[in-house]
């Protein structure tokens, strides 16, 4: 493993700027805006460099700078328009899901309808900040629950216990919407 003051910017950046943009995509539905957090990030890793204490691999590191950026700026949206969050998920003239679809088998993907996406986007939108982090890296970005453990400084128990939360939650979520579906 390289020592922090060996790690080279464009080479980390040329490694994990899939991971980053995925990432903040996943978290905010939105190119632009994913394509904003992933040059903040890499400003921050740059910045930060030199503090990096090798506690957690890099890819660790640069994970939960990736999210706390996401959050942060999720909870700025939502601080400037209430229900803006919603609607950026969506062209506001036709109604389109903007979510660009990434490398990876996304349960709302496998759905046959546009429509039905964007309900599931909806509800993984209004789950709270760590079962929202938990499900996307888990089910989206397919971490290991160590992984997503360190990532989010808790246990791989309070992980899985998250990511119980977050299915019941999106499960009553689409029950509502779907009652027909309900077991």
């Amino acid at each position: 493993m390289q020592k922090p003051n060996e790690y080279n910017l464009q080479q980390l950046v040329e490694t994990y700027k899939g991971l980053v943009f995925n990432t903040a995509i996943n978290f905010l539905q939105h190119r632009e805006e994913a394509e904003d957090i992933t040059q903040e990030v890499f400003i921050e890793v740059y910045q930060s460099l030199a503090k990096f204490k090798e506690q957690s691999s890099i890819s660790t590191w640069i994970y939960r700078i990736t999210i706390n950026k996401c959050l942060d700026h999720l909870r700025a949206k939502k601080r400037h328009k209430r229900f803006g969050f919603i609607t950026s998920l969506f062209h506001h003239e036709t109604g389109e899901v903007l979510h660009e679809v990434s490398h990876f088998d996304h349960p709302g993907i496998e759905l046959e309808k546009k429509e039905k996406a964007r309900f599931l986007f909806q509800a993984i939108e209004r789950l709270p900040e760590n079962q929202k982090t938990a499900f996307i890296l888990w089910h989206i970005e397919e971490l290991p629950q160590k992984e997503i453990a360190e990532i989010m400084k808790c246990s791989v128990k309070a992980i899985e216990s998250l990511l119980q939360r977050a299915k019941a939650n999106l499960r009553k979520e689409l029950e509502k919407i779907y009652p027909e579906r309900r077991n």
